[in-house]
Formats: C-alpha cells, sequence, structure tokens
C-alpha cells in the first residue's frame, strides 16, 4: 500500500492531535518494509519529524498554507493532486477539520471528539459554523472513518450521520517506554531543580482552554482545600494558552492562595514523565474529552488519578480513578480531598492504574490501522 499521512494541524508538536500523529507513525516503523508511506509536513515541523524520516518520506509544505483558513483550502486544492501525482491509495486525515472532498484517492479520517457539538462557545463563531455545518457533508464523502473511543463513534453516528457500523474504533496508546514508574524521588528532585516546584503539588496537564478544561472551577477546589489545611501544597498547571487562557490567568491573579498556583506552560516532552512521577495527584476536571491521553499517562507513572467522567473519559480511566463531577465545585473539592488525605485510596488509585493503563498500547493500535487501511482499500487477508 502506498500511504499519505497529513501532520499540518499538530500546532507545531504542542497539541493532542501532534502527540497522536508523533505515536503513529512511529508506530508504523514496523510497517514501512511491507508498505509505502508519505508525510504531508509544513516546512518548519520537518524537525519534529526527523525520526520518521529514516523510514517514511516527508513531503516539504510551504509555511504560507499554515493558517488554517489556508491549510484547509491546500487540502482541498493541493492535496488531490499531489496524490494523483505520488500514486497514493490512500489519504489518511487524522482530524475532521480538514477532510477532503476531492475522491482523487481513497480517504480515511480519524476524528478525535466532536466537541463543537457538546461544548458551546468551544470556538469563534465561524469555526462553529464550519464544524456544525460543513463537515457533516465532508465526512459522508470519506471512505473510511475511524474513532479514538466508542464515545466518539457514538457522537459520529449521532451528528454526522454515520452509521457506527462504519466507524473503527482505535483506541490511543501511551509510550509505555516513557511513561512508567521509576524513582518517585529522583522525579521530585529533577523537577524541583528544572521547575522550581519544591512543595507537593496537584497536577493539571492541558492546554490553558476556557471553559472546555475547566480550569477555573479547579482554582474553587483549591482554593478550599488551602482553606481547611496547613498542607503547603500548589496547584500547577501544564499547557500552552488557547482560547480563553486570559480568564484562567485572571482568575489566578485574583484568587487568594494565587502564590500557592503554578502555570508552567508546554512542558517539554523530557520532562512530562517526571513531573507526572512528582505530583502528589494528578487531576483532570475537563468538561469534554473524545479520549483524554494525559489521565491514562499518569496512571501509566504510578501517580494516582481524579478526573471527570465526561466525554469518553469513563472509558478510558474505567474503576481506575476517583469520579468527580466536573460541573460541581463541591464534588472537585470532595474527590481531591478523599485522596489527597486517604493514603488507602490513593494506594488503591495507583494499583488500578496501573493495570488500566497497561490496556493502551501504540504497537497493538498500529496493527489496528495497517487492518483499517486495508479494509478502506478493500483488500482481502
Amino acid at each position: 500500500m502506498k500511504i499519505g499521512i497529513s501532520t499540518s494541524v499538530i500546532q507545531r508538536g504542542t497539541s493532542g492531535i501532534a502527540q497522536w500523529v508523533f505515536h503513529v507513525t512511529k508506530a508504523l516503523k514496523q510497517y514501512a518494509k511491507e508498505h509505502d508511506f508519505t508525510l504531508f509536513v509544513l516546512e518548519e515541523d520537518l524537525p519534529l519529524f526527523e525520526s520518521q524520516s529514516e523510514y517514511m518520506h516527508l513531503h516539504k509544505v510551504a509555511e504560507r498554507w499554515r493558517h488554517p483558513v489556508k491549510d484547509i483550502l491546500w487540502h482541498q486544492c493541493q492535496l488531490p493532486k499531489l496524490s494523483q501525482q505520488l500514486g497514493l491509495n490512500l489519504i489518511h486525515i487524522p482530524s475532521y477539520r480538514r477532510m477532503v472532498w476531492s475522491n482523487a484517492c481513497k480517504k480515511l479520517t480519524t476524528i478525535h471528539d466532536l466537541a463543537p457539538y457538546h461544548v458551546p462557545g468551544k470556538y469563534d463563531m465561524l469555526r462553529m459554523f464550519y464544524a456544525r455545518r460543513v463537515i457533516p457533508y465532508l465526512a459522508r464523502r470519506s471512505h473510511g472513518m475511524s474513532a479514538v473511543s466508542h464515545f466518539t463513534a457514538n457522537d459520529i453516528e449521532t451528528f454526522l450521520h454515520i452509521p457506527k457500523t462504519k466507524t473503527t474504533v482505535i483506541h490511543n496508546g501511551i509510550d509505555h517506554g516513557r511513561f512508567h514508574p521509576e524513582n518517585q524521588d529522583a522525579s521530585r528532585i529533577r523537577i524541583a531543580s528544572k521547575l522550581k516546584l519544591e512543595h507537593p503539588f496537584l497536577l493539571y496537564v492541558a492546554r490553558l482552554e476556557h471553559p472546555a478544561k475547566n480550569h477555573v472551577r479547579l482554582i474553587h477546589a483549591f482554593e478550599k482545600i488551602k482553606q481547611e489545611t496547613s498542607n503547603p501544597l500548589e496547584l500547577v498547571f501544564a499547557g500552552k494558552d488557547w482560547h480563553g487562557a486570559e480568564i484562567i490567568h485572571k482568575s489566578i491573579a485574583q484568587s487568594e492562595v494565587k502564590a500557592s498556583i503554578r502555570s508552567l506552560g508546554f512542558v517539554a516532552d523530557e520532562d512530562l514523565a517526571h513531573l507526572y512521577r512528582a505530583a502528589a495527584v494528578f487531576v483532570y476536571p475537563s468538561l469534554f474529552e473524545g479520549f483524554g491521553l494525559p489521565p491514562v499517562e499518569a496512571m501509566a507513572c504510578g501517580t494516582p488519578v481524579v478526573c471527570s467522567a465526561e466525554g469518553a473519559l469513563k472509558e478510558v480511566v474505567a474503576d481506575a480513578a476517583e469520579i468527580i463531577d466536573p460541573h460541581d465545585d463541591q464534588s472537585l473539592y470532595e474527590g481531591l480531598a478523599k485522596v489527597i488525605q486517604s493514603d488507602e485510596r490513593r494506594k488503591q488509585c495507583v494499583e488500578r492504574g496501573l493495570r488500566q493503563a497497561a490496556r493502551f498500547d501504540w504497537n497493538r493500535a498500529a496493527e489496528r490501522w495497517i487492518t483499517t487501511y486495508e479494509a478502506t482499500l478493500g483488500i482481502e487477508k
């Protein structure tokens, strides 16, 4: 097979979809001798795919196409032509926002979530219009459809009117070579030295997005914890600014415990696993997720997790986390307090979390991708 994979939605490597693209393309290495892979990469992103260049073709896309509107035009006008010129059998689009109308070759789309249908004001008016009005038509022209969770597959049927029987569910994996239990004291020393986090801390890894990621409600719950204890606990946000980040920063600045709240911005890959291990508790109060990798990564590192059950999160964390209602300040406070105060509950979350995280593996996902490519092309084994 000759497979092309679009990578332009990775936002310079700082988004969740970026991590998905990096891991999937690396996991496909084991199939590169049998199949031919071409990655379409924006010029300034090429260094991010240096390791993939050893076994995949990198097709450079000019930087002038980076802006989202121009990138959509590139996918509609340029990508079909390139597909024919390169003799591709199939194009894999890893985001509903870049689906292609043309049938120059077979098309497979991966949908991570349909958040615009669940979260009011998720994007600006133009993006919401595109997601709700244009995407359903493009989706029905795709030859194959995949989802990262059963929850998202249900959404595809409900909102895009594509039967679940036509959607392949392939759960995300995690990099168990990076995310695994290790010496927590060593990780804490490293994080204290590099990121100046010298006290016990609650950790939330997510881009700073309001209201979808629910940072403000978490700040309120943390304030109550600090009011009721002399614990030197800190609250740490790790993630780049996104839509509504200014509201989160304002909430931090106005908080009576602002001295105990840290916003680190985007955290480098080499530090992330250590940050998970160093955390006293990982908290994930998101209002909606199509999958939710950070809670699984934290579990794999042996960190107890307090988590929302919204979207696909209940499917992903199962019974391995302390579940809270992210719409209720008191529920969030009580869930955090329970795990912070109870050694037994912490131990239970850690043990169950390690078992649950072991279910998600990129190599198993890559095997499913190959069979999905073959099924989309009508190749029988």
